[in-house]
């Protein structure tokens, strides 16, 4: 097999759809924590002096989504017109409706209960759209980044778009700005990372520093620590493989440069385009919707797969129909990587035995029905070794092996 490349993208939370996103997890954290039952898609809107917080809801609660959007947007670090935005003086325009009567009876009986076919309480709870999602995890990442299954070249562009938040909030770099990008080039061999081919890096900063200055700091503080020394190049991550702010300046950054939208980062979300993604967003949605929570739960199938040994790589496609509880269809990929009949995976899957897909199921099993969403709007919703995540966790490992090895 030939060498090829791979190149994932980060964003920093700072970002100006980033930033969107924050706002949107911040408010339905608000409303979940108070109302577990309530039914919660908020988009949000950001530009030049401006956010439009919009979308439907449906609680029994009140959530000042003004004050949450300003201090989303200054808890990230847009506080002061240094960097064009302000939450303390932006505009904030809140226009929120009911949720669709329709929707809501779809998601409130199910297809199943409808039809008198109803087995138990998982089946009572519709799924709150149609659609497909997929899962992923992998092997390739675990000698760098123990547990986190995780495509390398997005885990290291979420691990240096972190990195940069980090620098800019403790002070070791006082002169870069909330929004920024980062970008990982990885060459394969024989299916396998072996080194890192190229970085990129996009950091907003203050008028008048120099790019020598603004390279050496985010070389020393940024790249270093965070590029594993093994995958290093031979002639090392020098001037030609590590390019910063190619532009020449980014002063103008954040929502005053771009207008920033919830729902649009969707593979830097997820698998940096190294798998597959079927369209949805997750920010600001509750996890009635099955783009956000079957998502989390086919990444957690995965993930608990791969870490048995069933397969090096795998991937995993299941589908919902509005209204109706169990998926309309479960399908598997192992990339040739399986230890067992990709078949068999799939029937061990639509029994039920261990993993069960309806949309009650997953919110019970994951506490999906929990303020835990805020933390993931930006730097990845996979793959988090920082973070205690539920969709996350290794727990049916002993399991899957009694089953299927």
């Amino acid at each position: 097999m030939k060498d090829y490349l791979f190149t994932s993208e980060s964003v920093t939370e700072g970002h100006p759809d980033k930033v969107c996103d924050a706002i949107a997890d911040a408010i339905l954290d608000d409303i979940i924590e108070k109302d577990p039952a309530s039914h919660v898609a908020i988009e949000v809107l950001a530009t030049t002096g401006l956010v439009v917080v919009t979308g439907e809801v449906k609680c029994d609660c009140y959530s000042d989504m003004n004050g949450i959007a300003r201090s989303t947007i200054q808890s990230i670090g847009y506080h002061s017109p240094a960097f064009g935005f302000d939450g303390a003086t932006c505009g904030v325009i809140v226009s929120v409706d009911d949720q669709s009567s329709d929707i809501d009876a779809a998601v409130g009986e199910s297809e199943e209960v409808r039809l008198g076919i109803a087995e138990d309480d998982f089946d009572r709870q519709g799924a709150g759209d149609q659609g497909m999602m997929f899962g992923f995890a992998c092997t390739e990442s675990e000698r760098f980044a123990p547990g986190s299954y995780m495509p390398l070249p997005i885990f290291l562009a979420h691990r240096l778009a972190q990195r940069m938040a980090q620098v800019r909030k403790d002070g070791i770099i006082d002169f870069i700005g909330p929004d920024g990008k980062t970008q990982v080039t990885v060459r394969y061999r024989e299916g396998q990372p072996v080194c890192v081919e190229r970085i990129l890096v996009a950091a907003q900063h203050k008028k008048g520093v120099s790019p020598r200055k603004l390279k050496r700091a985010v070389m020393e503080h940024v790249v270093i620590p965070v590029i594993p020394r093994e995958l290093h190049p031979t002639d090392g991550l020098g001037d030609d493989r590590v390019m910063v702010n190619p532009s020449g300046k980014f002063e103008k950054g954040g929502p005053l440069a771009d207008t920033g939208l919830t729902g649009r980062k969707i593979i830097v979300d997820t698998y940096g385009g190294y798998a597959h993604h079927g369209g949805g967003s997750f920010s600001g949605k509750d996890p009635s919707k099955v783009d956000r929570s079957a998502s989390y739960y086919a990444r957690y199938v995965a993930m608990n797969l791969v870490a048995a040994g069933v397969a090096d790589r795998l991937e995993l496609e299941v589908a919902y129909a509005i209204g109706r509880a169990r998926p309309v269809s479960i399908a598997v990929n192992g990339f040739a990587s399986e230890r067992v009949p990709v078949e068999r995976i799939e029937r061990f899957l639509e029994s039920r035995e261990v993993f069960d897909f309806r949309p009650a199921a997953i919110i019970h099993r994951l506490k999906l029905n929990a303020p835990v969403y805020r933390q993931v709007a930006a730097y990845g919703h996979f793959g988090r070794t920082d973070l205690d995540l539920s969709w996350e966790r290794l727990e049916r490992v002993g399991e899957i092996k009694q089953a299927l090895l």
